[in-house]
């Protein structure tokens, strides 16, 4: 029987490395121990396994609630962010009604309206950049994505409300936008509020403010029913589970909090990412000019989601740069031996998306940007994993990678970006999640994208 190790620093030194550095803290600890060991999980006061290997990922993910579980408490530290009713928060049988319930509106037709949508609101936002001046990939990523999720979840378009909770929502997730900031969704203790100039204090007041909004939307959709609104909001209004009953103001409340932490953030960063390797990588970017160039100038979102080389290209930024660290923590509810190592009842293991992705015995030259090696072979859901697994896999999956495919084939077929500089992009953390440290600074040039037929117009289908 294999013993899981555990590295000998003291639990407190080793949270201080995973929150301010966590990228060191896990790369460090797998050249000791390739396969797993104990460490000072993220944000849990006790021992948890992290693990890399897939097939111990395999065994605990396809187990969920036999002899592994996933309690939402485990996500507490997303609960100032998300509330009590997210489906991050619950278990059980209500977190499996209401995935449910949502999951319906990520998928089929529904998905296929949101194209339209997105490349219109890629096109907007690229008009309104200055040409020839630097700007943060992120940043016209975040807006980009914001505008979809705003439109396409919440259902608002225009108006005072829809420019006000565009700002606050920006300005909530800001808060955590350095590694400073994020310790306080780590440090309890931190989470004081000393006034409206203090940091948590902000926060709460900028919180509020969001809810009084959505409330209020919520009130407004509830008193003047439309059964042609197909955003998500008014999906789940109308959805009702197994026993017939409706989602209350603050169950919706907190799920499209859920969906902006999970949709919004999360996918900016992983297209700026796209962006970045694209322009780093010119055999790749040319490769993926070729591809867009035979795209017929009728053709519709789902037929650019299908590209083989921009999803490989997609595929591997989300490889090389994963936006999430780990999978949600998962308890082992009896003793259980998985690969030669014994995981004892009790025993919290979260599978490292961030480690799993750098195993050189799965993907040779590891630190590589290779999209080829997506066309080359067939990666196992434990292997390539970048929206976690098991009964807590992220259910915006293919509303992100939907998103993230039309976002780039508008831009790539309509506008020639480079990179302002030659400095490399490292990933630093951002909250709960990991993002590009200096933001990828671009810059838009005074001319289109060569080799793309003049008549290829995305943003029109």
């Amino acid at each position: 029987m294999k013993t899981i190790p555990t590295p000998k620093t003291p639990k407190f030194i080793q949270q201080l490395h995973l929150i301010f550095n966590p990228t060191s803290y896990l790369e460090s600890n797998h050249s000791r121990y390739p396969d797993l060991f104990r460490g000072q999980g993220n944000g849990f006061a006790n021992n948890v396994i992290i693990n890399s290997n897939p097939k111990i990922s395999q065994y605990i993910l396809t187990r969920d609630r036999q002899q592994f579980n996933s309690p939402g408490e485990f996500n507490h530290i997303l609960h100032p962010l998300v509330g009590d009713y997210s489906v991050f928060m619950i278990d059980g049988d209500r977190h499996r009604q209401r995935r449910q319930l949502v999951m319906p509106s990520f998928h089929g037709e529904r998905l296929k309206a949101y194209g339209e949508l997105t490349c219109r609101i890629t096109e907007e936002a690229m008009k309104k950049l200055p040409k020839n001046e630097p700007f943060l990939a992120r940043n016209l990523m975040g807006d980009i994505s914001l505008q979809v999720m705003m439109q396409a979840v919440f259902g608002i378009t225009e108006g005072e409300r829809y420019e006000e909770l565009q700002q606050l929502l920006k300005q909530l997730l800001d808060n955590f936008n350095s590694i400073v900031t994020s310790a306080l969704l780590f440090f309890p203790f931190l989470q004081k509020d000393w006034g409206k100039w203090s940091p948590w204090g902000r926060f709460i007041r900028e919180r509020q403010k969001i809810n009084d909004l959505l409330y209020a939307e919520i009130s407004d959709r509830r008193s003047n029913p439309d059964p042609k609104r197909t955003d998500i909001l008014s999906l789940l209004m109308a959805a009702r589970d197994e026993n017939g009953e409706e989602m209350t103001d603050e169950e919706l409340r907190d799920e499209l909090m859920t969906l902006l932490l999970a949709g919004y953030e999360t996918t900016a960063t992983s297209m700026s990412w796209v962006l970045y390797w694209l322009h780093r990588t010119p055999k790749v970017k040319e490769r993926l000019l070729e591809e867009l160039n035979t795209l017929s100038p009728d053709a519709e979102g789902m037929e650019i989601f299908r590209l083989p080389y921009l999803t490989a290209v997609c595929n591997e930024t989300l490889r090389l740069s994963p936006v999430a660290m780990f999978t949600f923590a998962r308890i082992a509810e009896e003793k259980v031996e998985i690969e030669g190592y014994e995981f004892e009842a009790g025993d919290i293991v979260m599978s490292s998306i961030y480690l799993t992705h750098k195993r050189e015995d799965i993907y040779p030259e590891p630190h590589e940007f290779k999209p080829e090696r997506f066309l080359e072979r067939q990666y196992t859901p434990y292997e390539f994993i970048p929206f976690g697994g098991g009964s807590r896999r992220c259910m915006g999956e293919a509303l992100a990678q939907f998103e993230m495919k039309l976002v780039i084939a508008t831009i790539m077929s309509h506008y020639q970006l480079k990179l302002a500089d030659s400095e490399p992009e490292i990933q630093k953390r951002r909250g709960v999640t990991l993002a590009p440290a200096r933001g990828v600074k671009m810059i838009l040039e005074d001319k289109r994208q060569p080799k793309i037929a003049p008549e290829l117009q995305l943003s029109r289908r």
